[in-house]
């Protein structure tokens, strides 16, 4: 028998709880023994969770308890988990957790500390896409050369809704808190943090690269508009908020979180409203796509459930992130934001006036950039202005960057030009 204790008995939590105990036989069957959930750990012991667990609010009861073998982390946050955690693994409890921000922080650390112990973390990337067991097992025998991802369900439920019924941001935003896809503060979500500490922990799998979140290149949706959905229908693009984790030249990792267009013939342009989408290329097995929902409490009590099975049938005998040595003779560094090199749309509000477009296509050249395509929208609402919409070919992001911190200064520009990454 496998005794657990949960550490935070919220959506998730009281989801492993009740399926552990109505889908027991199954579980069972799958990994030789019983798995047990003991005791649940919350603030508020008078508020009904709705699971049969006897429940306290000291988190010593589960931490300092002998007969419990397992430690499953739900609190959420980054600092207060990480002592609960380590306090559980120097108990000799193995940890399974779904907390992406503190993984994306103390990843390594927890790898140390806990040794030989299983800390099994499947549910914190994707909900249940099995994605951490897929990187770590099935294509273990594979160079990875590229990670792309849909992994934030409010992101691409608001963008599905811009691209499909033509709203504004801020209103889907405003029906995604109402159905309970986003919270009432949205910045973690929409603002590609979220997301971007589940690419920390499937780089590191992938390349045993060490960064932290303040490291890489984030950026959110909140800038998208009704001018850009248009860009992107016009050429044949989808707009998604995308994961990119990519092997370059000279053993740099590419690491990246923003909104993209990206083809709307890609696999990854046809994951809609709040589901998960993963696509990973191996050098030998070629691409393999991962398809999901991303959150919920069934769905990643699944992912946690699926590891305490892992637990309960041998233990876990490799390390927390899947290698026991340093990946491809190691020195994998992370590629400066600025070198990233790809291609670009900007949309810049301008006064309609004869000479603009030449000011601004003489700024982009001085910075070597070259323009693809080109429309030019008038302003519904004052018709001494227009929008012009670009595609560039590829470039540096050092360079895109101070070519729109020029444009802001025109005198003619009217509002801060907004670029948006083209992933083809």
């Amino acid at each position: 028998m496998l005794k657990v204790g949960i550490i935070g008995v919220g959506t998730v939590g009281a989801s492993v709880a009740n399926i552990l105990k109505e889908n027991s036989d199954i579980i069972e069957a799958r990994c030789g023994k019983k798995i047990v959930p003991v005791m649940g750990i919350v603030r508020d012991i008078y508020r009904d969770r709705g699971v049969d667990l006897t429940l306290s609010d000291n988190i010593d009861d589960v931490l300092e308890n002998d007969e419990i073998d397992v430690v499953i982390e739900l609190m959420g946050g980054v600092d207060e988990p990480f002592k609960v955690v380590k306090k559980a693994l120097e108990n000799g409890k193995a940890v399974v957790t779904a907390n992406k921000a503190l993984l994306a922080y103390h990843r390594y650390a927890l790898q140390d500390i806990a040794g030989s112990l299983p800390i099994g973390f499947e549910a914190s990337v994707a909900g249940g896409i099995p994605i951490i067991k897929a990187l770590r097992e099935g294509l273990s025998a594979n160079h990875i050369e590229s990670i792309k991802g849909i992994m934030n369900g409010t992101c691409n439920f608001i963008l599905t809704k811009m691209m499909n019924e033509d709203v504004e941001f801020k209103d889907v935003l405003d029906e995604a808190q109402k159905l309970g896809y986003a919270e009432a503060d949205p910045t973690f979500d929409v603002g590609g943090f979220d997301a971007a500490h589940k690419l920390l922990i499937l780089a590191s799998i992938a390349y045993g690269i060490h960064a932290n979140p303040e490291d890489i290149l984030i950026e959110g949706i909140e800038n998208i508009n009704s001018e850009d959905i248009f860009f992107a229908k016009e050429f044949g693009y989808n707009i998604k908020h995308l994961t990119i984790a990519k092997k370059c030249p000279n053993k740099k990792v590419e690491l990246r979180a923003h909104a993209a267009l990206i083809p709307s013939s890609q696999m990854l342009a046809k994951v809609d409203d709040v589901m998960n989408g993963i696509s990973v290329i191996g050098d030998r097995v070629g691409e393999t796509m991962y398809y999901g929902p991303g959150a919920g409490g069934d769905a990643t009590a699944s992912a946690v459930i699926a590891d305490l099975i892992d637990i309960a049938r041998a233990g876990q005998s490799s390390p927390m992130l899947g290698f026991k040595r340093d990946l491809e003779g190691g020195g994998f560094t992370l590629l400066s934001s600025d070198e990233i090199e790809t291609k670009y749309y900007m949309r810049v509000k301008v006064l309609d006036e004869i000479g603009v477009l030449t000011k601004i296509t003489s700024i982009l050249g001085d910075f070597g950039i070259s323009i693809n395509s080109f429309l030019q929208k008038p302003d519904k609402k004052d018709q001494n202005c227009a929008t012009l919409l670009f595609s560039t070919h590829k470039c540096k992001e050092i360079n895109i960057q101070n070519a729109m911190k020029e444009l802001a200064k025109l005198s003619t520009c009217k509002e801060k030009p907004v670029m948006i990454r083209i992933e083809d």
